[in-house]
């Protein structure tokens, strides 16, 4: 069983009281339905969930709305004794509803998808690229499974770029960072991604 000293302010009565909740560990059955029996059983409210595998190890995030009446605190006693026998890593931290989400201005979705040989510094490289032209990754999977085989060592990022940017420089940028990695790399709206995969 995992302990974790967690300190939360004191959410009043009358504000909406939103956590982000992280279910971290050795991923096996039972996992997410023991989380949402006990948000069922606390009168919690689902907003946002997501969850994966990665290698042997499961993760899993929820944005969560409690009942006025149920802190933090107390809520992560409750989960981390409902999921104690599972041996899973729970963190919970609240949410500030007035912050807005990052959002570029006027920006359209794509998706870059590298393949290539499995070296250190991938991410960082193709990530570094991105960030500097100011194009937010929305959401990244990567699988390494090692060797030279370019089909085993794939990088999907969704990203949204800016209408405002220099794109002709961002893509050629962007190839010529993969190419340094040499990696294949492919750039794509969202909109045609999903229809070539559908396919």
């Amino acid at each position: 069983m995992t302990v974790e000293l967690n300190f939360y302010p004191k959410i009043s009565r009358d504000s909406m009281n939103k956590v982000i909740i992280t279910v971290l560990g050795h991923d096996r059955p039972g996992i997410v339905a023991t989380v949402t029996r006990v948000l069922f059983e606390q009168d919690c409210n689902i907003e946002n969930v997501s969850q994966t595998i990665l290698q042997t190890e499961f993760s899993g995030s929820f944005i969560v709305s409690l009942p006025p009446d149920l802190q933090p605190g107390r809520f992560h006693e409750i989960l981390t004794e409902a999921l104690a026998s599972l041996d899973m890593h729970v963190h919970i931290a609240p949410i500030a509803t007035k912050t807005k989400a990052f959002q570029s201005k006027d920006s359209e979705p794509f998706v870059i998808t590298t393949k290539g040989p499995d070296n250190k510094g991938l991410v960082a490289g193709i990530s570094a690229t991105i960030a500097r032209y100011g194009v937010n990754i929305t959401n990244l999977q990567a699988v390494f499974k090692g060797g030279d085989e370019p089909g085993k060592n794939i990088m999907i990022y969704e990203v949204d770029i800016p209408a405002d940017i220099d794109q002709r420089s961002f893509y050629y940028e962007l190839r010529e960072t993969a190419e340094s990695l040499a990696l294949n790399i492919s750039i794509q709206h969202r909109n045609i991604f999903e229809t070539i995969n559908r396919i």
